[in-house]
């Protein structure tokens, strides 16, 4: 047996594709490399299985993705990497081009790196210049070595990963001078990880075995050519690893497969043309939209092929997918993707229920095959009947056993909720017990809406019950928060809705003043708990001012703070919406704002907290567009206030839905008047199905808020 990491980098080449517009000018991939933005740099194409690029010496929570702008030693370019997410993993089969035969780490500068959507390229201190680009299923590498260096090494190492990712088993064999196989098995977030490979090599190479290690030594006089490897990959068998590499990338051209790289980018990121005067807003959209794109990735082979969740092989006529981030991106991230790919809905749809099929329920966060269960709540419900409320050719009844068998499961608090109707703190030793109802609640009440839409009245009912929880058991009218409620009915003792401690509380990264805002399936509801209105509204203003102590033991993650308010966390998301569902969205219109002006920006340290696979970005694309949804299920986008002059939305099928903002500024904020297809608008709020039939939708823009959406018959 022998052991070693293989690692591959993406690069960016200068040719320039002949097209109408070239959209990845505006996307800065750096953004969110540095703070705790976690995203993956190097090369892929959209949603491929592929991320190949730098995978760096240091370990740790800002490395999960593999890379941080801090730090300037590279280990290897492994071709799997995850992007923004708060646990580490992946990194497999990295290459290191070295000119020492010892050598396993090397410097660089940032200042040597180049990057844009499907091509990474850095000039290490070795001298070695490290080029990579990417089709979904394989990763070409193309090193460049000094000019006064006679014989190069290419370090093939299977033991090094990311994170929580630990190398148990691997194996490698030269099958031609030119031809390297094997696999690796690890585990880590995803237990049980197994990855197959074919690497192909331009020139003859000689392996040999180094504690652990394996050096490929390519000829001596070769060097004056670069040295070109593709490697395909499979979590199903190096047969199916060689087919995906033979299929997708048969030939040997660097500069076209870069080219090819940089079309599919802009096919995906010109599904939205903006017009602004505002450069930076260009970019930081345009990157938002390029980090949306990263995940789901295909997990299926070009056969059709595919590791179940149960660890067998399936072959299947759908594109099936992984890396579900659920927790975070049923929020924005999946209902963008109902807008602007949906073409990709029925295999999302397809997906999900065969994986409910192999493991018994829904995806929690799926990654590599593997279910790891991270995060509370039932996120994976929502994103499947959103798919099914919005129309999608789908197995509605199937979809509704698959949700249903999901919720009534005993594990993760469930078969407590099943029995008290609500989770009590002093039972269930996971804690968070909070933030597990409410998102158990909003799941619920996805389920409820299906029900009803089946007619299937005593479903409906039972869940309808559930998912009203949170007015029934944890919202405390005294305080007027959500609370952690004990076996006996009582709330927890003592209570501080400022501390908290990490994953040791009844909420999940946050605060009482966050969660008690997490019922986007009723806010009429919540707003009645409150005792109406006035103070609903006087406590939602006073979370955007008050401050207090977390406490040395609160989560990272509680981030982006304005007040108590927190952007860099996924539960605050819909907050500001919130405004819209009590007649005043001038006041969520400000907020909005403010936040795409001050937590979001065009440098490193770009994002305000985890990019989380896609839905910090999300969050601003919808929101810059001007609507965001609200309600986990059914398509009402909440309108907010569109900073674009002019966005063009390819929906599909031929049609587009564009938004123009006349009188747009960064004072005039404030909707004054719409009109959907040249007809007075006056909802505060627009349906999924208007987006997607096409169309027009104008707003007037002023300094001072206005009365649009604010009687009754206007609000969501």
């Amino acid at each position: 047996m022998k052991k070693g990491l293989l690692t591959f980098v993406l690069i960016a080449v200068a040719n320039v594709c002949v097209m109408a517009q070239d959209y990845t000018q505006y996307v800065n991939p750096f953004i969110g490399t540095g703070g705790h933005g976690h995203v993956f740099l190097g090369a892929n194409v959209p949603f491929g299985i592929i991320q190949s690029g730098p995978t760096q010496k240091k370990q740790g929570w800002d490395w999960c993705s593999g890379y941080h702008y801090s730090d300037s030693t590279v280990i290897g370019f492994g071709q799997m990497h995850l992007s923004g997410t708060g646990i580490g993993d992946l990194g497999d089969v990295s290459l290191l081009p070295t000119v020492d035969a010892s050598q396993r780490e090397v410097k660089f500068a940032h200042r040597a790196e180049h990057v844009r959507p499907g091509y990474y390229s850095v000039m290490l201190a070795s001298g070695i210049r490290v080029e990579l680009t990417a089709t979904k299923r394989v990763a070409f590498h193309r090193y460049s070595f000094p000019a006064d260096v006679s014989k190069g090494y290419i370090v093939l190492n299977l033991s090094q990963g990311i994170g929580w990712d630990k190398m148990t088993s691997c194996s490698f064999k030269q099958e031609s001078d030119k031809t390297v196989s094997g696999y690796r098995m690890s585990t880590g977030w995803a237990k049980d990880q197994r990855v197959y490979f074919v690497a192909e090599f331009s020139q003859p190479v000689k392996l040999q075995s180094n504690e652990g290690d394996s050096i490929g030594v390519f000829a001596d006089n070769n060097t004056e050519q670069p040295l070109l490897v593709k490697v395909g990959i499979s979590a199903v068998s190096i047969d199916n690893a060689r087919q995906n590499l033979q299929t997708e990338l048969p030939g040997w051209d660097f500069h076209n497969t870069v080219a090819q790289a940089k079309r599919e980018w802009n096919q995906e990121l010109g599904k939205v043309a903006i017009k602004t005067q505002d450069e930076h807003a260009r970019k930081i959209f345009y990157t938002a939209l390029y980090h949306t794109m990263i995940a789901p990735s295909v997990f299926s082979d070009v056969n059709g092929e595919y590791r179940g969740a149960d660890g067998k092989t399936h072959k299947g006529n759908f594109t099936n997918y992984t890396t579900f981030s659920l927790w975070d991106t049923y929020r924005a991230a999946h209902p963008l993707m109902t807008i602007l790919h949906p073409d990709m809905q029925k295999d999302i749809a397809q997906t999900m229920l065969h994986i409910f099929k192999q493991q018994g329920k829904l995806p929690v966060w799926h990654l590599m095959g593997n279910e790891t269960d991270c995060m509370v709540g039932n996120p994976g419900i929502p994103v499947l009947i959103d798919i099914a409320l919005k129309g999608f050719d789908v197995d509605k009844n199937a979809v509704f056993e698959a949700a249903k068998a999901s919720a009534m499961r005993n594990e993760r608090g469930l078969g407590l909720l099943k029995k008290y109707g609500y989770i009590p703190c002093d039972l269930d030793p996971e804690h968070e017990t909070v933030a597990k109802g409410l998102e158990y609640a909003l799941a619920d009440a996805c389920i409820a809406k299906l029900a009803k839409q089946l007619g299937r009245a005593e479903d409906y009912k039972y869940f309808m019950k559930r998912s009203q929880s949170y007015r029934d058991f944890y919202f405390d009218k005294k305080t007027k928060f959500m609370r952690g409620v004990t076996s006996d009915g009582k709330f927890r003792e003592p209570f501080d809705p400022f501390n908290t401690v990490h994953r040791q509380d009844d909420y999940t990264e946050g605060t009482a003043w966050q969660y008690v805002w997490l019922v986007p399936h009723d806010v009429h509801g919540l707003v009645e708990a409150f005792g109406g209105e006035k103070p609903f509204v006087s406590k939602l203003d006073s979370l955007f001012i008050v401050s207090g102590d977390m406490g040395a033991d609160a989560s990272p993650d509680i981030t982006g703070l304005i007040g108590q308010y927190a952007h860099g966390n996924e539960p605050s998301h819909h907050i500001l919406y919130m405004y819209n569902y009590i007649g005043q969205p001038w006041k969520g219109a400000e907020k909005i704002r403010y936040v795409l002006k001050n937590l979001y920006h065009d440098d490193f340290d770009g994002l305000s907290g985890n990019e989380d696979v896609g839905q910090m970005s999300a969050w601003y694309i919808l929101s810059a567009l001007g609507f965001y949804q609200v309600e986990p299920a059914g398509g009402k986008y909440i309108i907010g206030s569109p900073i674009f002059d002019d966005a063009v939305i390819n929906v599909g099928n031929g049609k587009t839905f564009r938004i123009i903002t006349h009188n747009n500024s960064e004072k005039n904020m404030y909707i004054q008047s719409a009109k959907l297809n040249g007809k007075p608008y006056t909802r505060s709020y627009i349906d999924y199905k208007d987006i997607v039939r096409g169309g027009t939708l104008e707003f007037t823009m002023g300094d001072k808020p206005s009365q649009f959406g604010v009687k009754k018959t206007d609000r969501p």
